[in-house]
């Protein structure tokens, strides 16, 4: 039995003589919390609406929990929850009445599962008021209770973070980690807000123009270089860039109040005290870790990140 809720296999998508998606694979364990980043143009949307049956699929395939979203659509797609682009609710109707709305639609849905999503996305205190009075990031919790209330087990969230203030996009943060931990669900989540997926996401995708540029964890992502940007502060920049100028592996830059070099951990000592000996004065060493943002740039090159 498969251990992947996602399977996307050779995913094509041509309009005329234009290929808009380019063979894209790729899996999404059970519960993960899958970040999918690409620049503008990417193919994000375009992708994510092949999935969930918004838009035909010229060559490939997309199983969800094993069921072809192709052949065997309704099997598929009844795992699935999903906010693509901006939830629309009734806004004349309170939270509550579009819940119980859209739990008519699908059999099976309790008054009980109704009150257990609210619980979830922490919108007891306001449910019974008009969705006209909620905030944009009230109406995208109300957008993610309407996405669990069948319990799907997969959560497909296209740029859910969109409008919403920092505590806002903490909070869905917050929601997206308790929906993996207490319900099991996996969630696969677009993004333009890089620093939030580096803290919301196990994995993320990276696509551009089309093409599937790398998956990698975000562990892995952050820690692949052996080497590491340090900055050394101290007192005589020109002397110091003159003593390590014989210094072949260490690549240098003069930065503001110091220098900045790339080096392994063990290098950092030596450096330290080969500066040391030269008469300069450190007042101190930082080590600069790299952001998602900028392993991105560095991935795809490009000078755009939504």
């Amino acid at each position: 039995m498969s251990t992947s809720i996602l399977e996307i296999r050779n995913l094509t998508k041509r309009i005329g003589n234009k290929t808009i998606i380019d063979n894209v694979s790729f899996e999404i364990p059970k519960g993960e919390v899958f970040g999918f980043l690409g620049p503008n143009g990417a193919g994000k949307t375009t992708t994510i609406r092949m999935m969930v049956g918004l838009m035909s699929i010229t060559e490939g395939d997309v199983l969800i929990d094993g069921h072809s979203i192709i052949t065997d659509f309704e099997r598929a797609i009844v795992k699935v929850g999903a906010i693509v682009e901006n939830p629309e609710m009734y806004k004349f109707l309170s939270g509550y009445d579009n819940l119980i709305h859209f739990a008519r639609m699908v059999p099976g849905i309790t008054k009980e599962r109704i009150d257990e999503v609210i619980q979830l996305v922490g919108l007891a205190n306001r449910i019974r008021d008009k969705v006209k009075t909620y905030s944009l990031g009230m109406r995208q919790r109300l957008g993610v209770a309407q996405a669990l209330l069948h319990k799907p087990s997969l959560l497909i969230l296209d740029e859910p973070t969109n409008g919403l203030d920092p505590a806002g996009i903490r909070e869905l943060r917050d929601y997206l980690h308790t929906l993996t931990r207490e319900e099991g669900i996996s969630v696969l989540v677009s993004s333009h807000l890089l620093s939030e997926m580096q803290l919301m996401c196990d994995r993320v995708a990276i696509i551009q123009e089309g093409k599937l540029i790398d998956v990698q964890s975000i562990k892995d992502i952050m820690n692949e270089e052996t080497s590491s940007s340090v900055v050394f502060e101290l007192d005589d920049i020109e002397l110091a860039l003159e003593t390590l100028a014989s210094q072949q592996s260490a690549r240098l830059k003069r930065v503001d109040g110091g220098v900045e070099c790339w080096l392994d951990k063990e290098q950092i000592a030596v450096i330290n005290e080969i500066l040391v000996k030269a008469g300069v004065k450190i007042y101190g060493i930082k080590k600069i870790t790299p952001s998602l943002e900028e392993k991105f740039l560095q991935v795809t090159g490009s000078d755009q990140i939504a």
